[in-house]
């Protein structure tokens, strides 16, 4: 065999290795953010005013008729960090006609390739790899910033419920959980 064979097939198998590499990794999206925007399940329940006298208080917005009743907040936490550092916070949310939902708000993590979103039966101060079996996939995440809402499947059983993760499932690594445990 020749040099010139020797040479063609190790620069070849280098090609692979980068372009697999490429793909596995996607290195890229450490220099990526992806956003997204959507309405909140849970809109404001107060509205800030302030006296003449400079003080801020609350005040109950309330409305004639009264609506029917609304989004309502079973459980809700700020994420911790795992593989990645997030901040924000999560919450599960009961909906008017009975549906349930999570919403993030104010997610901010690293982007990454083959996120989801699990709701977990494990607790949030479990180690990462507990994260990895026992969930209930509610897809892709969305973005790595921002507010979004994810509905959960109506066969899903809430009384196990005890986190929310972000997982990688390439790596099968978590890149954050937030506690949802329902008091």
């Amino acid at each position: 065999m020749s040099k010139r064979v020797v040479v063609i097939g190790v620069a070849g198998v280098l090609v692979v290795a980068l372009v697999v590499g490429l793909y596995l990794f996607q290195p890229w999206r450490l220099l990526t953010d992806r956003t997204a925007d959507e309405a909140l399940l849970l809109p404001a329940s107060t509205t800030t005013t302030t006296s003449a006298a400079g003080s801020t208080t609350s005040v109950p917005v309330t409305t004639t008729p009264a609506p029917p009743p609304g989004p309502v907040a079973l459980a809700s936490g700020p994420f911790r960090s795992l593989e990645h550092a997030t901040t924000g916070s999560a919450t599960l949310v009961r909906l008017p006609e009975g549906g349930h939902a999570v919403q993030f708000e104010a997610l901010d993590t690293s982007d990454g390739p083959d996120l989801y979103v699990y709701l977990s039966d494990k607790p949030s101060d479990s180690p990462e790899t507990a994260f990895g079996s026992g969930f209930t996939n509610l897809g892709e995440l969305k973005a790595n910033r921002g507010n979004q809402v994810y509905a959960v499947p109506a066969d899903t059983d809430l009384s196990t419920v005890r986190s929310v993760v972000i997982w990688c499932k390439r790596f099968s690594a978590g890149f954050a959980v937030a506690p949802l445990e329902q008091g």
